[in-house]
């Protein structure tokens, strides 16, 4: 596989070998030379130079993951694990080759542990298909007040099955979740428990040690939802001691289609497969098939070789940089962005947990968000309105949605001076 030069992580390697002491995060991190990693940041929407602030939709993609998928459709493209041909053998070993890297990154104990799949929904699905042979009337699972769709519908669907109760960790009003009434739902009957580790609409960041934990005490499974987390976090999943851990490519600067489950082996051992098909069988007969061993046994099905492979540059390409800049970095733009919103008659902020990520959800009083989101858009300014696929949150706080502005590395304090003009020009217009 051919080298990619890498500018931006070259440039953030060197500093991170700098002593540390009496350096600002601005000298260690150099935004306008990682800026110049993303092609799309350069150009203009309606006539606007773009500022991208829906990054806990979906990030942007640096042209050192963008040169691994030309790469590989260049060079490797071929159908994997099965043929003895070169170009097979080459993309085989590109596709284990990421595999691995995401074990590393993750921390999971096993490569066979990470199982690729098309997404976090894909992940949560495979987990809710999985436990339909393993609960019965009578059991409990609890999620929380602050997930996504993605995180609430399995589950329905899997009590409408199996006809086991589900019950929900409310929120209060700082948009955190309250534990002295986890505390109260856990009990003998619990069997799984499943709570995002980063709320996509707020930003919080939830306390899943403690979840994990006290889950496990009553022998509760514990998913954690992390595809807020890992643009921010680096999770450790053995330090967490999560039984599943789930994340998408798209979210931490690689494609879409493409995501990750982390599961222990006991539990991924325990599940039966998803899917049939090619990849995850040992035998098959017309009397019988047997099934083969992880990953390969929820691996149905010619999988998204590429997207895969690009996953692992993604993962490269954050690490080059550095979760800790990043958090850093990230953490300076949520401070100056929230102050300045707040400068703004009336302008209200929900989610304000000490405890959050670069996200800003608000509303201007009297203003519908998606008014909002339109003027923006017409000076250039990609913000995401509505619920944000996490509709209880809205009803909790009795308002039809908010505006959600998301903040990434390569974003700057420059680009939230537009944002905060474009806001207040909104404002007038619509007031």
């Amino acid at each position: 596989m051919k080298l990619i030069p890498l500018s931006a992580v070259a440039l953030c390697e060197e500093l991170q070998q700098m002593p540390q002491s009496g350096l600002d995060i601005n000298a260690m991190f150099n935004v306008e030379a990682i800026r110049k990693d993303f092609p799309i940041l350069s150009r203009k929407v309606n006539g606007k130079p773009l500022v991208y602030f829906d990054n806990a939709a979906t990030s942007q993609t640096p042209k050192q993951v963008i040169d691994v998928i030309v790469d590989y459709y260049s060079n490797y493209n071929a159908n994997i694990h099965r043929g003895v041909h070169t170009l097979s053998q080459e993309a085989t070993d590109l596709y284990e080759q990421a595999r691995l890297k995401i074990q590393s990154h993750f921390n999971a104990k096993f490569s066979h542990e990470i199982i690729f799949t098309s997404g976090t929904t894909h992940s949560i699905n495979l987990v809710a298909n999985g436990f339909s042979s393993l609960l019965k009337k009578g059991d409990d699972i609890i999620v929380s007040a602050l997930e996504h769709h993605s995180n609430i519908v399995p589950w329905q669907m899997l009590c409408e099955r199996t006809g086991a109760t589900l019950k929900v960790i409310p929120m209060n009003e700082e948009g955190e979740l309250i534990m002295s009434e986890f505390d109260t739902l856990l009990s003998k009957n619990t069997k799984l428990v499943f709570v995002n580790h980063i709320s996509n609409a707020l930003g919080t960041i939830n306390p899943i040690e403690y979840i994990i934990e006290e889950a496990h005490k009553i022998g509760a499974a514990v998913l954690i939802d992390g595809a807020q987390s890992t643009p921010h976090i680096k999770p450790d999943v053995q330090a967490l001691d999560a039984d599943f851990y789930v994340t998408s490519a798209h979210k931490i600067c690689g494609p879409t289609g493409v995501g990750m489950l982390y599961g222990k082996e006991s539990w991924l051992k325990k599940l039966p497969p998803y899917q049939g098909g090619g990849e995850m069988i040992a035998e098959v007969s017309f009397e019988k098939t047997t099934y083969a061993d992880l990953p390969h046994k929820f691996e149905a099905g010619t999988p998204n070789i590429c997207g895969g492979i690009a996953f692992g540059a993604a993962i490269d390409y954050m690490n080059g940089i550095g979760f800790e800049n990043i958090a850093a970095y990230e953490n300076e733009l949520l401070e100056y962005g929230t102050t300045k919103l707040l400068e703004i008659e009336g302008l209200k902020i929900y989610g304000t947990s000490k405890h959050k990520t670069s996200v800003i959800s608000f509303n201007l009083k009297g203003i519908h968000p998606y008014d909002i989101g339109t003027i923006l858009d017409k000076l250039g300014i990609a913000v995401r309105t509505g619920h944000h696929c996490a509709q209880p949150i809205m009803d909790f706080y009795k308002i039809p949605g908010t505006v959600r502005a998301s903040f990434a590395f390569y974003n700057t304090k420059a680009e939230i001076d537009t944002f905060i003009e474009a806001v207040k020009k909104a404002k007038m217009m619509l007031s």
